[in-house]
């Protein structure tokens, strides 16, 4: 089977103890033995997908923007995320957005030399340049023009990658989830965006920039509603946005139920026959373990929309979005990648 796998994972991982005060030292020996023995116990447990932990980078998205022309970090002044009170960064767009010098190839090229398995490695979605900051946050005059280059720093971006060997490439976009909630449509408006339209916006960014992707590459697409910390930062069901968002030309759509938050099942109607959607209905951000008979029981419900060929079973999200990491243990962690596999293996074969 081609990605996403019936067992799956989003991507990040606990860091191990060290690694955080490694990376700040430019300490790169520590970093790739930690990338090492975490893609060892991946292999270990089972997973066909196996990713660097995102031990290479310290934000699930911002090590990546940040490197592209035009772009730098603010300190974000929109809705928070609950429980914390320190809170990410956001990227704005300060001139022409660009692709000039390669970002993490050299990241996932040892990635790739450490598996003999299928190396997945995500990236942020050129939609994570405009959510968080908005139309108030580009310094574009047109924001036709921007999309357009913002398009095209991603294509550039997705055949580097596609040229170092990458077969299952993952868009990382909170953005579709986050306008489910009225208080983010609430703060597009501020930023003076139509949120009605934002969802098509989105989606048509992201096919300009899967134009001629190369043959032989997965591209899948995460969504949830925030994950720092185990905190979280927006609510509700897909349906305001699922027509749209299920418009991307992308293999399969890893998709966020773990919680009341995510509202229900029925939105996977507008999910496109031989596309995939990855239920994410087991929980990165407590350490509680779900049964494997209340998993099957939500696989069975999600199949009255969806054939349940076209399904498959990961976390809702990473582990560990940042470096900081949600709050649970390692221990916990591995058990529950476990019971994903597990639960695919008997529901799956």
């Amino acid at each position: 089977m081609k990605p996403p796998f019936r067992a799956d994972q989003v991507g990040s991982l606990l860091r191990p103890p060290g690694l955080a005060e490694a990376r700040k030292r430019k300490d790169i020996a520590f970093q790739q033995e930690a990338i090492r023995e975490v893609v060892a116990r991946q292999e270990a447990i089972g997973l066909h997908g196996i990713t660097d932990g995102e031990f290479s980078r310290d934000w699930w998205h911002l090590d990546f923007l940040s490197q592209l022309d035009g772009v730098a970090l603010k300190t974000n002044p929109g809705p928070k995320f609950a429980g914390t009170e320190e809170q990410p960064p956001i990227p704005v767009v300060t001139g022409k957005v660009g692709y000039s010098r390669p970002i993490m190839i050299g990241d996932f090229a040892f990635l790739k030399s450490c598996t003999s398995r299928t190396a997945k490695f995500t990236i942020p979605s050129p939609s994570m340049l405009h959510l968080r900051a908005g139309r108030a946050g580009i310094a574009y005059d047109d924001m036709a023009e921007f999309w357009s280059d913002a398009a095209a720093a991603y294509r550039a971006a997705i055949a580097a990658f596609a040229a170092a060997g990458c077969a299952y490439l993952q868009l990382d976009d909170v953005a579709f989830a986050y306008l489910c909630d009225p208080k983010i449509r609430d703060n597009c408006r501020r930023n003076g965006d139509d949120p009605e339209k934002l969802p098509r916006t989105y989606a048509e960014a992201i096919n300009r920039a899967l134009q001629g992707r190369p043959k032989g590459m997965a591209v899948t697409m995460h969504t949830c509603r925030g994950n720092f910390k185990s905190a979280w930062v927006a609510e509700g069901g897909y349906e305001p946005v699922a027509e749209a968002m299920f418009s991307c030309a992308v293999d399969g759509f890893f998709m966020e139920f773990d919680s009341a938050r995510a509202g229900g099942f029925e939105p996977l109607r507008w999910l496109p026959r031989r596309k995939k959607a990855v239920l994410g209905l087991v929980t990165t951000k407590s350490a509680g373990l779900e049964s494997k008979e209340d998993l099957k029981r939500r696989i069975d419900e999600a199949a009255k929309f969806v054939p349940l060929e076209d399904l498959c079973l990961s976390p809702q999200c990473g582990f560990s979005s940042t470096h900081h990491g949600n709050r649970l243990t390692q221990e916990k962690q591995w058990r529950k990648l476990e019971v994903v596999i597990e639960v695919a293996k008997e529901v799956w074969t």
